[in-house]
């Protein structure tokens, strides 16, 4: 495994990468370009865990050749062997894990939707649920949430929402690597609180989530597909807010796919932000197309789920959540609702992680 990770064709580059990334960083004229500074920032917080765990692990393999150089003379530096070895094989472990194959967009953020399906006001009542848990999720790692678009049910459900999941500071491991494998149809369990005998009742959310990169560059977009319509907003978003036509939702006719923004404060801003939002998913559908298309005969993957698939169950009466795609369970539905997602996104991350390597 050492003769694997630190081959010139697995670290070097990386190395010579990070040098590079280190020089331009301190080049003032870098500051000139704040789209080129971000993706220089961005590239190289994503590779300081690995330039961190390589320095670790060629003092580690020093202290050790030197210890069993001086062992030879003196036989009291014979005990540090052992846990230097120890400490090497968990570094190349590490090391090994951090070079794995990734998604490219782990670092970015998303843009996440969440629909009512069927089951009316108790399908967009526990809509509104999935949209807390993320947004409360969220909160839980310090990362800032905007709600972009929302239509609200007659009992304050969510007939469907908008959400952009942004990090504060550039990293490896981004929004996107925690929340990409949410995408699918989310089924829950419960008596509804319009149900006056006590029935369990079954309906479904859908979630769709989608990475929204700081520049995207690859879709172009022919003006004479789209159709926008401006309307009178019916969020808070400040003062005139329901007075004038800013909201606008913008239909995209080859895909049939409807962006709407209603949050910003003129109808320029909403038209602006409704593009991005576009521009990112049909860049994530023109990347689903191509995986899917790569991903032809092989066995389905975690991170090519189809996202009409039922993944997830919430049961109230038994206070449980139950993963589809990789069996999990736990009967801490409460605490998931309310953001603790950690164990059960661990145990997606690592199914992915598997995945990946089992397809190399």
């Amino acid at each position: 495994m050492a003769d694997k990770i630190t081959a010139p064709s697995a670290i070097d580059d990386i190395l010579a990468e990070h040098a590079g990334l280190e020089t331009q960083l301190s080049d003032p004229a870098l500051h000139n370009d704040p789209a080129e500074a971000r993706r220089v920032g961005k590239r190289f917080a994503e590779l300081a865990p690995i330039m961190s765990t390589y320095t670790k692990l060629t003092a580690a393999r020093d202290d050790l050749s030197a210890a069993r150089e001086l062992a030879a003379d003196d036989s009291s530096f014979a005990a540090e062997v052992p846990g230097l070895e120890q400490q090497i094989e968990e570094l190349e472990k590490t090391l090994t894990d951090l070079l794995a194959p990734r998604d490219p967009h782990d670092a970015d953020d998303v843009v996440l939707e969440v629909k009512s399906g069927e089951g009316g006001e108790e399908s967009a009542l526990f809509a509104s649920d999935l949209a807390r848990m993320y947004i409360r999720y969220a909160e839980r790692h310090g990362w800032k949430v905007e709600v972009l678009d929302a239509n609200v049910s007659d009992l304050g459900g969510y007939k469907e929402a908008t959400l952009s999941i942004k990090s504060r500071e550039p990293s490896r491991d981004g929004v996107w690597s925690r929340l990409k494998f949410e995408g699918g149809v989310h089924r829950v369990q419960r008596v509804p609180v319009t149900e006056s005998q006590g029935r369990i009742h079954t309906s479904a959310a859908g979630v769709l989530i989608y990475p929204e990169p700081d520049e995207v560059e690859q879709v172009q977009i022919d003006e004479s597909d789209l159709r926008i319509d401006v309307y009178r907003s019916s969020g808070k978003g400040g003062q005139g807010v329901n007075t004038t036509d800013s909201a606008v939702r913008i239909t995209h006719l080859p895909t049939g796919i409807v962006v709407t923004c209603q949050n910003e404060r003129s109808q320029l801003q909403n038209k602006i932000r409704a593009m991005q939002v576009l521009s990112a998913r049909l860049q994530s559908l023109a990347e689903e197309q191509a995986e899917a298309d790569a991903a032809a005969g092989r066995a389905s993957q975690i991170r090519t789920v189809d996202r009409s698939e039922r993944i997830r169950t919430y049961n109230f009466p038994e206070n449980r959540i139950t993963d589809h795609r990789i069996g999990f369970k736990a009967h801490n539905l409460d605490s998931v609702l309310d953001g603790d997602l950690d164990a059960l996104l661990d145990a997606l991350g690592e199914a992915d992680r598997a995945a990946r390597l089992a397809a190399e």
